[in-house]
C-alpha cells in the first residue's frame, strides 16, 4: 500500500483536533514531520506521532521524503508558506482563509500550477452529510426555484479553542488579518456556493468588534449577499453566541424549506409546501464543541486526491472565489455601499 509522507507546519488546535488525528487514522499516510515556532509544542507532537521535530518550516520542507503538507498557521502565512511548499514540490492542504487578500491567492494558484502540485482548501462543510443531501435535494429540483437563505455560524470565540486562549493570535490584525468573518464567515461562504452552485456578486455588509475588547479584527458580522441569478439571503458570523454554537442553514425554495443544522435532534428538515415533514438523522456536524473531534473528511479527500493523482475538491480558485466574498464584505462595511464582486 502507498503511504504518502505527511508533514504539518503548525501545531495548534486545528491539526491537534482535526489534521494530525485524521492523517493517523488514514491508511496511506505516515505522518514524519511536524513544526512549530513554539518548539515545546512542536516537541510534544513529534513524541505523540513519532515525528521530526521542526521550528523552522524552511527546514521541513528540505526533507525531500515529504511529499505534502497541511499548513495551519495564523493566517497571514498561509499564502507565503503554501508558495515556499509547492515550490519545495509538495502538495499542500491549506486552512482557510486561502489568503488575506486576493493577489496573495493568485499567487499561490499560479504557483501549483507552475510545479504541477496540488493545492486543497480545508473548507470542511460540502462534506457534512446534511450538507451533501441537500445539494442532492437542490440539484434534483426538488424544493424548486430557490428565492432565499439564511446562514449562521456563531460560538463564543477563539478563546475556548485556540490552545493561546485569550493570548491568540485570531485575536491580533496583523496575524488573523480578519476575524468571525475569516474564521467562521468563509465556511459559509463556500457551502451557499456549493448548495446553490452558483456565485455570489453582490455583498452589503456590517462587520463590527463588540464582544472581544481587547481584540484588533471583527467579532460579528451581518452580511446580506446576492447571487448571479438574483437569490439573495443573509450570512451571520458571530465570535459573540455564548451558549450553543450555531451552525445552522435554511434554503428557502418554490416547493420546499430545507433547514440544515437547525435543530438538536434532526440535522436536516424539509418543510413541503404541502404540509408534509421530512426529518433526517444523518452524521454530526464537525464542531469545536467537545473538542471538535468528528472526521471533517477533507484529510481522506486530499490524501485520496494524490495517491489517485485525482483533481482536489477544493482548489485554489475556489477558496479564491470564497475569499472574495469576505475582502467584499470587509469592502462593503469600509466604504458603505454595495460591493460587486468581478
Amino acid at each position: 500500500m502507498r503511504k504518502v509522507k505527511v508533514g504539518i507546519i503548525g501545531c495548534g488546535s486545528i491539526a491537534t483536533h482535526r489534521h494530525l488525528p485524521e492523517y493517523m487514522l488514514n491508511d496511506h499516510v505516515e505522518i514524519v514531520a511536524v513544526c512549530d515556532s513554539v518548539e515545546e509544542r512542536a516537541k510534544e507532537k513529534g513524541r505523540k506521532y513519532n515525528a521530526n521535530v521542526y521550528t523552522d518550516y524552511k527546514e521541513l520542507l528540505s526533507d525531500s521524503n515529504i511529499e505534502a503538507v497541511s499548513v495551519c498557521t495564523p493566517n497571514y502565512l498561509h499564502a507565503p508558506i503554501t508558495i515556499a511548499a509547492l515550490n519545495a514540490g509538495k502538495h499542500v492542504l491549506c486552512e482557510k482563509p486561502m489568503a488575506t487578500s486576493k493577489e496573495e491567492a493568485l499567487a499561490m494558484i499560479e504557483a501549483a500550477e507552475r510545479n504541477n502540485r496540488k493545492l486543497m482548501i480545508a473548507h470542511n462543510q460540502r462534506f457534512v452529510e446534511s450538507h451533501v443531501q441537500a445539494k442532492k435535494i437542490i440539484d434534483s429540483g426538488e424544493i424548486g426555484k430557490i428565492y432565499s437563505f439564511r446562514t449562521a455560524f456563531g460560538h463564543g470565540g477563539p478563546e475556548g479553542w485556540s490552545v493561546d486562549g485569550a493570548d491568540s493570535w485570531f485575536f491580533q490584525k496583523e496575524k488573523a488579518f480578519i476575524g468571525a468573518m475569516g474564521d467562521l464567515g468563509v465556511h459559509k461562504t463556500d457551502l451557499l456556493r456549493y448548495l446553490l452552485n452558483e456565485e455570489i456578486v453582490e455583498v452589503a455588509a456590517f462587520v463590527e468588534t463588540s464582544s472581544k475588547q481587547d481584540s484588533t479584527v471583527d467579532d460579528n458580522a451581518v452580511c446580506i449577499l446576492k447571487t448571479e441569478t438574483g437569490i439573495i439571503g443573509t450570512l451571520a458570523a458571530s465570535w459573540s453566541y455564548v451558549a450553543k454554537e450555531d451552525n445552522s442553514t435554511i434554503i428557502y425554495g418554490e416547493k420546499a424549506v430545507l433547514r440544515l443544522e437547525d435543530d438538536p435532534d434532526y440535522s436536516l428538515i424539509v418543510q413541503y409546501k404541502n404540509g408534509k415533514t421530512d426529518k433526517h438523522k444523518l452524521g454530526e456536524i464537525q464542531s469545536n464543541e467537545n473538542g471538535g473531534q468528528h472526521n471533517s473528511h477533507v484529510i481522506d479527500l486530499f490524501i485520496k486526491c494524490i495517491v489517485e493523482d485525482k483533481e482536489v475538491p477544493i482548489d485554489g480558485y475556489e477558496g479564491m472565489k470564497s475569499l472574495n466574498v469576505i475582502l467584499a464584505s470587509l469592502e462593503s462595511y469600509e466604504t458603505k455601499k454595495i460591493v460587486t464582486i468581478e
